[in-house]
C-alpha cells in the first residue's frame, strides 16, 4: 500500500488556477474518525456564521474555495448576468423569477427594463436573494457529481497560512507562513460538506481543515508528533482540487 507523502512548501505564490496538481495516494491510514478535543489545535480565524445557500459576499475563503471546486464553469459575476440566467431558466418569465425571489413581478420588470428611465437596480437584500438563487441552480448535476467524487476519493487542498506546531521558537515546525499542497481523504470532504449543509461558519470549517492538516502534514498520518498542538491561522488563500 502506498503511503501519502508530505509535500514541499511552495515558496513562490502561484495563482488559484496555476497551482501544482500532484498525484498522491488516496489511501489514508489511521485517520481520526471524529474531531479531537479543543486542545488538539490552536485556531485563530476571522469570520462569523454563514448558512447555505448564501451570497458570495457572505462566504469565507473556505466556502468560496468549495464552490469553485464544485463548478466546471464560473458563475456569472454581475447581478445583470445572474438575472439573465434566472430568466433564461424560466423561459423569460418575470412572474416565475419574482415568485422564486419573493418579490413582485413589477419589481423584476424594473430590474431588467431596457428603458433607462424605468430601470431600478435591486437593493442589497434583493441582490443577496438573486445570488442565492443562482448559486443554488448553477450546474446542479456537476455539483452533485463533483461532491460525490470528493467524498469518495478525497481532494487536494491548497493553502497559504501560518501553520506549525505550538513548539519552542526555532523548531523546524515552528508556526510560520507556508504554502502547502496536501492530499486529504474523503472523510474530510464529508465533514466539510456536512458542516456547510448544517450552516456552519468559517471558523468551524477551518477547524476541520486544521485537524486534517495536523494529522496528514505535520503528524504524517499519525506516525509522529503525538500530543503537540497545531496552529492554523492567518489564512491568506484557500483552494481545492477535485479529481
Amino acid at each position: 500500500m502506498s503511503v501519502p507523502v508530505r509535500t514541499a512548501v511552495v515558496r513562490a505564490p502561484p495563482g488559484p488556477r496555476s497551482l501544482p496538481q500532484p498525484v498522491l495516494s488516496r489511501k489514508c491510514r489511521n485517520w481520526p474518525a471524529r474531531p479531537a478535543g479543543v486542545g488538539e489545535l490552536t485556531l485563530l480565524t476571522a469570520g462569523g456564521p454563514v448558512g447555505w445557500p448564501l451570497g458570495e459576499a457572505d462566504m469565507g475563503q473556505i466556502q468560496q474555495g468549495l464552490e469553485r471546486a464544485l463548478h466546471t464553469r464560473p458563475i456569472p459575476s454581475s447581478t445583470e448576468a445572474r438575472l439573465r440566467f434566472l430568466l433564461a431558466r424560466n423561459r423569460g418569465s418575470t412572474r416565475k423569477v419574482a415568485t422564486m425571489l419573493g418579490v413582485s413581478q413589477r419589481t423584476v420588470q424594473r430590474w431588467v427594463s431596457k428603458r433607462a428611465e424605468a430601470r431600478r437596480p435591486p437593493d442589497p437584500l434583493q441582490v443577496r436573494a438573486i445570488d442565492e438563487a443562482v448559486l443554488a441552480r448553477w450546474q446542479p448535476r456537476v455539483r452533485a457529481r463533483r461532491r460525490a467524487q470528493a467524498e469518495a476519493e478525497g481532494f487536494i487542498f491548497h493553502t497559504r497560512a501560518r501553520l506549525g506546531f505550538a513548539a519552542p521558537a526555532g523548531s523546524s515546525d515552528d508556526p510560520r507562513v507556508r504554502w502547502i499542497t496536501q492530499d486529504l481523504p474523503g472523510e474530510v470532504a464529508r465533514e466539510l460538506f456536512a458542516a456547510r449543509d448544517a450552516g456552519a461558519g468559517e471558523q468551524q470549517q477551518t477547524a476541520i481543515l486544521a485537524r486534517a492538516l495536523g494529522h496528514a502534514y505535520f503528524r504524517e498520518w499519525g506516525r509522529r508528533a503525538h500530543g503537540l498542538h497545531v496552529t492554523f491561522r492567518d489564512v491568506e488563500f484557500v483552494d481545492f482540487s477535485i479529481g
